[in-house]
């Protein structure tokens, strides 16, 4: 029998989380979280908190839909959710244009496959039924991809990662929505890094049935909590027809516990799994703060702190090739090719919790979840030059805060 070793406290310093997600989280979500009492989940303040959130969350996810709620856990929580209405044998086209993407199509092709497929390759089946699309690293998925595919293979469902954090690429919403309609197809969005950054309402996006967000990013409610996700009536109608391989992540079934039942809002919900005062009540606060920065506001700011972004890097000599608004991904000037995770490593070493792609060809993510100020961006800025140049670049930081400050001061003289 071996002795008891009995390991020191765990302290984990505070670090700038400058990369794709999860990012800073709120002081006031913190505070939340930790302020709540102890207390079981059928506490009646628990259940008026989680009836609260549900009707929060139709607001920033701008939709009508009653099945909308958190699923507890991470994104990938919300993502299998959102995926399990798909069955083996069901014919599904999946676009893929990065890491996350592909990391979906994976699930769909598992959840797609019969037992034939899993036994010839368990962990990555290939069923004949599940036509993945795949779009070149650094490029978005196009709404003529997209007619083109759905026109061919007359899927049932359809898949698309709405912003795609591997590469840094905006994917078309609506003509994926548009073309779903046109071909009767059921189209599944994955709006994990969308959500709570860019100002748009899914009810804007009818060829659309269901969608599955995550708490760590655009939401901003670390400690883990719950993953938004919305499904529209045909999505709920086609689940209880055919029913799901998961009690756990069935929608209908996590759906009794947030006050939804047979497609109403009802008084008192339905036992279905345990949950957290503390996630409940940092959920809550979250989603206050989102209402009350706002969808268009909050979506404004994110758009003109990555343009400062964009523009202090591209003078410090990197290539930007990303279009989202809360992330850059670039490539280093020649003198740094070859060493971005080097880069990235000397950078986490200091608190510095820069990315690299996690996909060939390898570049640097820089993300500005929560970093809402010229303060923040600039700080960000001079983190990065200076990694930079200990690695030997010589690049001129002066340069970057030069065009840090055109760019702050255009913006205001344009207010």
């Amino acid at each position: 029998m071996t002795d008891t070793e009995v390991y020191p406290q765990l302290v984990i310093p505070e670090t700038l989380a400058a990369g794709p997600g999860p990012g800073n989280t709120d002081a006031r979500v913190l505070a939340a979280f930790a302020n709540a009492g102890l207390s079981d989940h059928m506490q009646a303040d628990v259940l008026r908190g989680m009836v609260e959130c549900k009707h929060m969350l139709r607001q920033v996810w701008g939709t009508a839909n009653t099945y909308t709620f958190g699923v507890a856990g991470t994104g990938w929580s919300g993502l299998d959710a959102l995926f399990s209405a798909i069955l083996p044998g069901d014919t599904v086209v999946c676009f893929v244009n990065g890491t996350f993407s592909g990391i979906d199509a994976l699930t769909v092709r598992t959840k797609a496959a019969s037992r034939e497929d899993l036994k010839a390759n368990a962990l990555d089946p290939k069923p004949a039924n599940v036509i993945v699309i795949q779009v070149p690293h650094g490029q978005s998925v196009t709404a003529e991809i997209i007619e083109r595919a759905l026109s061919e293979h007359k899927p049932m469902w359809a898949t698309m990662a709405h912003w795609e954090t591997g590469s840094g690429r905006i994917n078309d919403l609506k003509g994926f929505s548009d073309a779903c309609l046109r071909h009767n197809v059921m189209g599944l969005v994955d709006a994990v890094s969308s959500l709570g950054v860019e100002d748009f309402a899914i009810d804007d996006f009818p060829g659309v049935v269901g969608w599955a967000s995550c708490p760590q990013k655009g939401v901003l409610c670390l400690p883990l909590t719950y993953a938004p996700v919305s499904f529209t009536d045909r999505y709920i109608a086609h689940l209880r027809e055919n029913g799901c391989y998961t009690f756990v992540h069935n929608p209908i079934f996590e759906a009794r516990h947030w006050g939804i039942v047979d497609g109403r809002d009802v008084g008192a919900g339905t036992y279905h799994r345990t949950h957290s005062a503390y996630a409940v009540a940092a959920f809550h606060e979250a989603l206050r703060i989102n209402l009350q920065q706002g969808r268009a506001r909050k979506a404004a700011e994110y758009a003109r702190h990555e343009a400062a972004l964009r523009a202090a890097v591209t003078a410090l000599g990197c290539e930007v090739t990303s279009n989202m608004t809360s992330l850059v991904v670039l490539n280093l000037p020649g003198a740094l090719a070859g060493r971005e995770k080097e880069l990235v490593a000397n950078a986490r070493a200091k608190g510095f919790g820069i990315w690299p792609t996690l996909s060939e060809p390898v570049q640097v993510r820089i993300g500005i979840l929560n970093q809402l100020s010229e303060a923040a961006i600039t700080d960000i800025v001079v983190r990065f030059a200076a990694e930079m140049n200990a690695m030997g670049a010589a690049v001129d930081v002066g340069q970057a805060l030069a065009a840090l400050e055109t760019h702050y001061v255009a913006a205001i003289a344009a207010e």
